[in-house]
């Protein structure tokens, strides 16, 4: 298996390893095994713009993760299905200003989390210097919501076998066996 197979598989791991449980995010791979795009639904708090022109909060948005033939060493691709309203939300999530190849999907998936929330935002470099101004006079309101992403807040369903057959306290008249000596049974 070539290294960029190997990698989109360990991250399809990590992923279902990180996600699988928590119930306020949502990742589907797209097809061929192992994926190269995801469509990552978070239940958190985030802003966008109502019809209106208006600010409003959403618990729902949804991601597609794209990673590009070069990856990892191009950084993946994420847009949003509907507009949010963020400093580095535009046509695309600015993820990060440096990539490295050797950063986390998983990390990625919750740093986009954090951004949704305004965990996390930059905005010394935005794609949208309307919702900069905005989170820079209402720092004092921030964050939306400091819920995080891959750590399961619920109690796993732990399913329990049929009882194991109880064993029953020796006779009375029991004694250990003496040093050097085996019974046979």
């Amino acid at each position: 298996m070539n290294p960029r197979l190997r990698r989109l598989e360990n991250d399809y791991l990590e992923l279902r390893r990180r996600f699988d449980g928590d119930s306020r995010i949502h990742i589907v791979p797209f097809p061929p095994m192992p994926p190269e795009v995801y469509a990552i639904t978070y239940l958190v708090p985030s802003l966008r713009l109502d019809a209106r022109g208006e600010l409003a909060r959403t618990d729902q948005t949804t991601v597609t993760l794209t990673l590009p033939i070069g990856y990892p060493r191009e950084k993946p691709h994420a847009v949003t299905v509907d507009p949010v309203f963020h400093p580095n939300f535009g046509a695309y999530v600015c993820i990060a200003d440096f990539w490295a190849p050797g950063q986390s999907l998983g990390d990625i998936v919750v740093s986009i989390g954090d951004m949704l929330q305004f965990r996390k935002y930059n905005i010394r470099s935005p794609l949208n210097a309307i919702a900069a101004e905005w989170a820079n006079t209402n720092a004092a309101t921030l964050p939306l919501s400091t819920i995080t992403l891959g750590e399961v807040s619920a109690p796993l369903n732990v399913v329990i076998g049929p009882p194991v057959e109880t064993i029953s306290p020796p006779s009375p008249n029991w004694a250990p066996p003496k040093e050097g000596h085996v019974d046979l049974v």
